[in-house]
């Protein structure tokens, strides 16, 4: 687990608030659930053969001996709300955004820590494969504002509860064969949740599984449908993709498409936002028989690509320069006066000398410094001081909060 420094944290609000802008601009509301919730909820979702659940969520119980766990990813809690919430009375269709911290216990790698973050969105009581080609074109759209080019959209379909277990067979049966070949992890799992065997990274799963064979081989007849309007709308729209049939999600509620966005920038863990369909999770979990879709980003990921120092610093617009005690009381004042009108302004509370005081603003980049002394004061005047070019004028301190609100402007 890390911490998010200043400096840092520029670039996450950066991202964070353009995720706000592009995902209203789709009709998407903000939903916040809380960091714990009752383990059952991921078992029934995610699905007890998973390395999340096997391996990696956070458990405990309670006093109340209660067995919680730290939300390992964003969708079920926000499904379970939904369902608590019965927000599907209010209206047929949900478009819900979300974002932050996620924990599961795995090997940490770059850009993923045991304490991660996401920013996510889902979208309820939409069946139609055009709300699937919005969903991606609005993750497209986010990573082109945001000004993260070095990725790729990738689909792959998972078929449905009627032609999966028919794939899962032909699958199982391949593996089988190769068993000698695979890793440990893979030789366990391959009956309980065969899928993930074609996720796995090692080079010899890899190259055992170079033959395996395709589920897009294997979708029923509205499956297939339903893909190749996806790819459809898609082309209309302009949204780039390619089709990765060896795609497959780690989570058990997938049906139907799912996505990554891949890049060749984080090495062999190039994911940096994934998700898909699962029309059957909210019936699943005691909900009313909707369809889903939905996507969540890593943020950690999203930083290393987007690169520090990529957003502007809060920098104060004023930093203002005291000499004496008379002089720093007053600056005291019309600095406080400042921020309550909207100005970023800075001082030195500790009486140093000027050259401590205008090193200092300029460690903090102030734009510019108002320099007052007790003989300033007295002539009701100031020195101000243009920082980036060194410049220096006369002022006088009557009107002065109107004279440099006009001629400062706040910070972003």
């Amino acid at each position: 687990m890390n911490d998010i420094l200043p400096g840092e944290i520029e670039t996450w609000q950066f991202l964070e608030v353009e995720a706000r802008r592009i995902f209203g601009t789709y009709g998407f509301s903000e939903i916040r659930v809380p960091l714990v919730e009752k383990t059952e909820l991921f078992c029934r979702s995610i699905g007890e053969t998973t390395d999340i659940v096997e391996k990696e969520m956070y458990t405990f119980n309670d006093k109340s001996d209660n067995s919680l766990t730290l939300r390992p990813e964003g969708t079920a809690p926000v499904i379970r709300s939904f369902i608590q919430n019965k927000l599907h009375t209010k209206d047929p269709v949900a478009k819900l955004y979300y974002m932050g911290p996620m924990f599961r216990y795995e090997r940490p790698q770059k850009g993923r820590y045991r304490q991660f973050h996401q920013i996510g969105a889902e979208v309820i009581g939409i069946e139609d494969p055009k709300i699937d080609a919005q969903v991606l074109t609005m993750l497209a759209h986010y990573f082109d504002a945001v000004g993260i080019k070095d990725v790729e959209l990738q689909l792959n379909s998972l078929g449905c509860p009627e032609c999966r277990p028919a794939y899962r067979e032909a699958l199982i049966g391949f593996l089988e064969a190769r068993l000698n070949a695979l890793c440990d992890d893979c030789r366990r799992r391959y009956r309980t949740n065969p899928l993930r065997v074609l996720d796995c990274k090692v080079p010899g799963c890899k190259e055992a599984t170079i033959e395996a064979p395709s589920v897009l081989d294997h979708l029923c007849v509205g499956c297939d449908e339903h893909f190749n309007k996806v790819q459809g709308y898609l082309r209309n729209v302009g949204t780039p993709f390619t089709i990765n049939a060896r795609m497959v999600r780690g989570l058990d509620y997938y049906t139907k498409t799912t996505f990554e966005m891949v890049t060749n920038s984080l090495g062999s863990q190039n994911a940096v936002a994934a998700g898909g369909r699962y029309d059957g999770l909210i019936k699943d979990l005691g909900g009313p028989p909707l369809p889903g879709i939905g996507f969540a980003m890593g943020v950690e990921r999203l930083v290393l690509m987007k690169g520090q120092g990529c957003v502007e610093p809060n920098r104060p617009d004023l930093f203002l320069a005291a000499l004496g005690d008379e002089a720093a009381c007053y600056a005291f004042g019309l600095m406080s006066s400042l921020q309550r009108r909207g100005l970023h302004a800075e001082m030195e509370y500790e009486g140093k000398s000027l050259k401590a005081q205008l090193r200092r603003a300029d460690k903090l980049q102030a734009r510019r410094v108002l320099i007052i002394g007790g003989d300033e004061l007295a002539r009701r005047e100031a020195q101000l001081r243009t920082m980036e070019s060194s410049s220096q004028e006369t002022i006088s301190l009557n009107g002065i909060e109107e004279f440099l609100l006009a001629g400062l402007t706040p910070a972003p």
